[in-house]
């Protein structure tokens, strides 16, 4: 089992007493009853992360948001102040196994905000991280039966919300599928797809879960 605590980075950036950018990263920090040597390398990842977000935020957003915050400015129009939030949820921690995912929040002055998410499931014993492969060990069509669960679940969701997702979504389903794009629930697990990817934005980021038939711990 492993035990976490919560790291930030956040500034407010801004210019003529205007905030232009806020930006806060929240980032895991593991201790493990597992290997130290994996703990630590895997502490470094999502440092390293949220080192290189600080950067993106300060080094290319607050430029476009300064320059954004000077022309409405000298137009006299409204300004809205750019804002970047990425935050984790760890969705399964047992054994030496973690799994979790980040949702990289972006508003850059639009309609709305755009959200893009990726996810990782942690071995604490080897400091590697578990392929979705690794999870359907005996099935090497895997990937076919995934979608046919896919498409099944899609078609039941469609007799309640008729416009839940493009219309093409079986061809889209394939297309824009990411098979590092899943993470570790108790009960099973979430293959989930970027917004816009298979569905309108009011759907968010769609999501499948797959329930476990043993137990892998």
């Amino acid at each position: 089992m492993q035990t976490i605590s919560q790291k930030t980075r956040s500034d407010v950036m801004v210019y003529r007493d205007i905030p232009v950018l806020t930006y806060t990263i929240h980032y895991p920090e593991f201790t493990s009853t597992c290997s130290q040597s994996a703990v630590q390398s895997i502490n470094r990842f999502y440092a390293f992360q949220a080192k290189n977000k600080e950067t993106y935020c300060r080094t290319v957003l607050y430029p476009q948001a300064l320059e954004q915050a000077q022309y409405v400015q000298s137009n006299q129009f409204p300004f809205h102040g750019y804002e970047f939030m990425s935050v984790y949820e760890i969705t399964y921690n047992d054994c030496c196994i973690v799994s979790l995912f980040t949702d990289q929040y972006s508003y850059l002055g639009g309609a709305h905000g755009n959200t893009v998410r990726d996810s990782q499931t942690w071995d604490f014993d080897t400091g590697e991280q578990k392929e979705l492969s690794s999870f359907f060990p005996d099935n090497p069509n895997f990937i076919d039966m995934l979608f046919t669960s896919m498409e099944q679940q899609i078609q039941e969701q469609l007799k309640t919300s008729p416009s839940m997702y493009f219309d093409d979504y079986a061809a889209l389903l394939r297309g824009n599928f990411n098979i590092k794009g899943f993470y570790l629930k108790p009960e099973g697990i979430v293959i989930y797809y970027q917004q816009y990817d298979i569905a309108p934005y009011v759907s968010g980021l769609p999501e499948f879960l797959f329930p476990f038939k043993s137990d892998f711990c």
